[in-house]
């Protein structure tokens, strides 16, 4: 078990990842996103060709915490060098918020 807060995370409960959907026409998002897995998360999202209609479905989107912002930024910008505008859509409330703290909400493209 790894220790979060005091509290005890299952590890399981902690992976999160990319996933192309619909031949690789839109990305979801499973799982948590938290410093604990950022660095894995995208390094695994480098495997994958940026999302070929630019959507990044957030719905599956667990635990999150500022870490979650950056991999995001990171993964929106590489789209970007590769020809893609990426958005953000059913970002779950703590994301959202987020977001908004860093004031990035709008460049992330959240709907």
């Amino acid at each position: 078990m790894i220790a979060s807060c005091g509290r005890q995370a299952d590890p399981a409960a902690l992976a999160g990842r990319f996933v192309a959907t619909g031949d690789g026409a839109r990305w979801t998002f499973e799982g948590a996103l938290t410093f604990a897995n950022a660095a894995a998360v995208l390094q695994d999202a480098t495997a994958l060709a940026p999302p070929a209609s630019g959507v990044v479905d957030c719905t599956g989107v667990g635990h999150v915490d500022s870490a979650a912002v950056t991999v995001l930024l990171a993964v929106k910008r590489r789209a970007a060098e590769a020809g893609v505008e990426l958005s953000f859509v059913n970002a779950p409330p703590a994301l959202r918020s987020l977001a908004d703290v860093y004031d990035v909400d709008v460049l992330l493209g959240m709907r």
